[in-house]
């Protein structure tokens, strides 16, 4: 690896080096070995795929709640059977790679077992892509649906005010070659992520996505952040929004996401709350020739990439992933540094 840290050049990383980074900023402040695995291998996967604002970025927060104290340091996540297809992790206020990686083998046993299973992560600090907890679950042969609440920064729309989370929602089918249809979005207009990394990069953020502290639309990612951000699609993603908000929180005994900012420390990290995963078997339906049926499916994705200018969603993170593995990936020369000092 070459340090380029006093060049203007991006800095390029392997993959090894990209999760050797987090393993040993994380554990250098304090977090204990299986949540820095977690976390690394969370972060590598982000960037892998290209993900910036749930990649490299994040480890500045990650380390912020380590060191003011807000996510638990040592505790470990444990899986507990509410139902004979519900399951719980009760993650004790650690962060939640690692609750979600002690809870998904479970998962996709107990769908495969009852034909569908949902898994409820209770009190975790959530900071990483959804498509990335449900793609073994898809991978394993299941459609899976995954809620959380995100940060409380979206205003209703028509309102002036943050009332909910960035709210994401995750769905994925099982497809060919471990290459499946997984779609992953926040309901605002865009993720919080992607406004902080716009103001990192002194770039405006596109009309719509969000409004200032006075209520008026703006394209000031500064603005944007100590204002809130916009509901995509109007009324039918806060919608959407509302309905992660109760099925992410009340429903799961999980805070809501104005109860979760009501007990922030203001350092940065990620929110508290809860993370529902559901996943269901296409074979709990008795549909003769199933194969055929999914087939169909795939057919469907066919046709619609036989259309000029038609991506599939996952199809940029896959060729992504495919690229990243031989050539590594480029970290701005300006956050490599802030990266690195947070060692120091």
């Amino acid at each position: 690896m070459t340090d380029q840290t006093t060049q203007a050049a991006p800095v390029r990383l392997s993959l090894d080096e990209v999760h050797a980074l987090c393993h040993g900023t994380l554990r250098a402040a304090g977090l204990s070995e299986p949540h820095a695995q977690a976390i690394a291998r969370s972060i590598a996967r982000a960037e892998a795929d290209e993900c910036r604002s749930h990649g490299l970025y994040r480890l500045i927060g990650y380390v912020a709640s380590v060191r003011s104290g807000k996510a638990a340091r040592e505790a470990l996540p444990e899986l507990v059977k509410a139902a004979p297809a519900v399951l719980r992790v009760e993650a004790r206020r650690g962060f939640a790679p690692l609750a979600v990686e002690t809870g998904v083998p479970a998962l996709i046993a107990a769908a495969r077992r009852t034909g569908i299973a949902a898994l409820a992560i209770h009190e975790c600090y959530h900071f990483s892509a959804l498509w990335a907890d449900i793609e073994p679950v898809v991978e394993a042969g299941l459609a899976a649906w995954c809620f959380t609440i995100g940060q409380c920064c979206v205003a209703p729309p028509g309102g002036t005010t943050a009332l909910l989370g960035t709210n994401p929602l995750a769905f994925g089918w099982p497809g060919p070659q471990r290459r499946p249809f997984i779609f992953d979005f926040a309901t605002s207009a865009a993720a919080r992520g992607e406004v902080e990394l716009k103001h990192r990069a002194g770039e405006a953020i596109p009309q719509g996505w969000a409004i200032g502290p006075d209520g008026a639309p703006t394209t000031d990612p500064a603005a944007a952040l100590t204002g809130a951000l916009l509901p995509f699609g109007g009324h039918k993603g806060f919608a959407l929004s509302l309905m992660v908000e109760l099925v992410a929180g009340p429903l799961i005994g999980d805070l809501t996401s104005r109860q979760a900012r009501a007990v922030e420390n203001g350092d940065g990290g990620p929110p508290l709350g809860g993370e529902l995963l559901i996943a269901l078997d296409p074979a709990v339906f008795g549909v003769e020739d199933l194969p055929a049926r999914l087939g169909e499916a795939r057919e469907i994705f066919s046709l619609a990439k036989a259309q000029p200018g038609v991506r599939l969603p996952a199809e940029r993170r896959y060729a992504a992933r495919a690229r990243t593995r031989a050539e590594g990936v480029t970290v701005p020369a300006a956050l490599y540094r802030e990266l690195v000092a947070l060692r120091e």
